[in-house]
């Protein structure tokens, strides 16, 4: 199989989607539940295709870029799940493609072909999150994209404008998730080892960087957010709590990055027995190294259970992977062969585990599935006349009902309604609602008489629903 795939002709292309779709679409076809960060997509996207702000009306830490494309594919379609699983299998493959597209062209490795593409797309579909537009995903299609253009900086006399535009993409791709920024680390590595004048350049690479985020604190400003720009995503966006908030456990998180782990090991220890002839495939194997470290950084940020944290490590594992996949000397060189049937073999069982009676078990490992929130049975018989405020961490009821604005997030919402002993807190509540009451309020914090008689004007208007504990409904 990795002979065949060592070629850049067409029908080595068609037949790496083919494997791909096989792989990843009969989960698909069956069911995805709605993840715990596609639903604070979902909302996200509900409140900023109504034409709400976010920071300003919509109280939530997730990127604004991030929520920019939530709200436009809500004006394409509602909720659309449908979408989001399209979108987030079209990125995966628009990373795999063009990371492969740039190591052929840079011959960072003698023998081309889709070996980088076939590696990225099948250890990318062991966990079902990268089936799940994620903030991390859409960030990290910037970071690959910025890898071209900090290349060029090899040669004398290089376009300028590149290391800017490299600079930027990795600004981008911040902006859909902050840890993403410690990537500029790594271009300004690059710089230091290809660039002729490296303060100059690294300047450029810094301006293009804080570009996209004068630009937006701009917008801000004029909208009246910058404070809550500044407090929401720039202060908590580096929060390790935040950062994992709708991840995995750690039980099930941590032991799906197991195995890409060892396999990259197996892959360095391959790689650093291969000598390698030109400078600039040393230079380049030393600049994936520094990608490795700053990758887990970003793992280390988000601990390991921000949603597609796999992603992260798929770059040096696919560089890396193409010396793991050599044909070795002697009489040995099956071993890479069967090496990747059994990687292809691992991934499908795990991906599949759920379906298979009794693996779940045998691996100790349960599905990601089961993690997902689930419709909430209690409130099912609710009327569909408007907005629900969830005053709690359970966020069932949004998955057939819309938020009401501002608070999407319970954390972020409890730091107004814990403090109902606090004159401030009570009065940020009163001007949060003002002509904008939801149509039911499903109190699981016991918060209603207080806020009853704290604001009679907004929720005395609210009775309880028979049969319903904890829910009120507007009269």
């Amino acid at each position: 199989m990795l002979r065949f795939f060592k070629s850049t002709l067409p029908a080595q292309l068609l037949v790496l989607l083919v494997l791909v779709l096989a792989l990843r679409l009969p989960l698909l076809w069956l069911g995805l539940p709605v993840s715990a960060a596609e639903l604070r997509l979902l909302l996200l996207g509900e409140g900023v295709g109504a034409g709400a702000w976010p920071y300003r009306d919509l109280y939530d830490s997730t990127a604004p870029l991030a929520a920019a494309a939530a709200g436009a594919l809500e004006l394409a379609w509602n909720r659309p799940v449908l979408l989001y699983r399209a979108g987030a299998l079209a990125i995966l493959l628009i990373q795999a493609l063009r990371l492969n597209n740039v190591l052929n062209r840079a011959d960072v490795h003698p023998e081309r072909g889709y070996l980088a593409a076939l590696t990225y797309l099948v250890v990318g579909s062991l966990s079902t999150q990268l089936d799940e537009l994620s903030p991390l995903l859409i960030g990290h299609t910037f970071i690959i994209f910025a890898l071209s253009a900090l290349l060029p900086t090899s040669r004398e006399g290089y376009d300028n404008r590149r290391l800017f535009r490299a600079g930027f993409l990795i600004g981008l791709a911040a902006l859909c998730y902050l840890p993403l920024g410690l990537f500029v680390a790594l271009g300004l590595f690059a710089v230091l080892i290809f660039a002729a004048n490296s303060f100059r350049s690294a300047l450029l690479l810094v301006c293009g960087f804080l570009s996209p985020y004068a630009l937006v604190a701009t917008v801000f400003l004029y909208v009246g957010a910058l404070p809550s720009f500044m407090q929401l995503h720039l202060k908590r966006g580096l929060n390790f709590s935040v950062a994992s908030v709708d991840g995995l456990p750690p039980a099930v998180a941590l032991p799906l990055l197991v195995g890409p782990a060892v396999l990259l090991l197996l892959a360095l220890v391959r790689t650093g027995s291969t000598a390698l002839g030109l400078v600039f495939q040393a230079k380049f194997r030393q600049l994936m190294l520094v990608w490795l470290l700053v990758a887990l950084a970003v793992l280390a940020v988000g601990r390991g259970l921000a949603p597609g944290s796999l992603v992260l490590l798929l770059p040096p594992l696919t560089y890396f992977g193409l010396f793991l996949w050599q044909k070795l000397p002697g009489r040995a060189g099956w071993a890479p062969e069967l090496l990747f049937l059994v990687v292809l073999g691992s991934v499908w069982a795990l991906r599949y585990r759920e379906l298979v009676p009794g693996l779940q078990g045998l691996l100790r490992l349960p599905a990601e599935s089961r993690f997902a929130p689930q419709p909430a049975p209690a409130y099912s018989r609710l009327g569909a006349a408007g907005p629900v405020l969830v005053l709690g961490p359970d966020r069932r009821p949004y998955l057939s009902h819309p938020a009401a604005r501002p608070y999407l997030d319970w954390p972020l919402a409890e730091e107004d309604f814990g403090h109902l002993n606090e004159y401030a807190a009570v009065v940020r509540i009163a001007a949060s609602f003002d002509g904008q009451l939801p149509a039911y309020v499903i109190d699981q914090r016991g918060l209603m008489p207080s806020l009853r008689y704290l604001l009679p004007g907004v929720f005395g208007r609210y009775e309880a629903v028979a049969n319903q504990p904890g829910v009120y409904q507007r009269r």
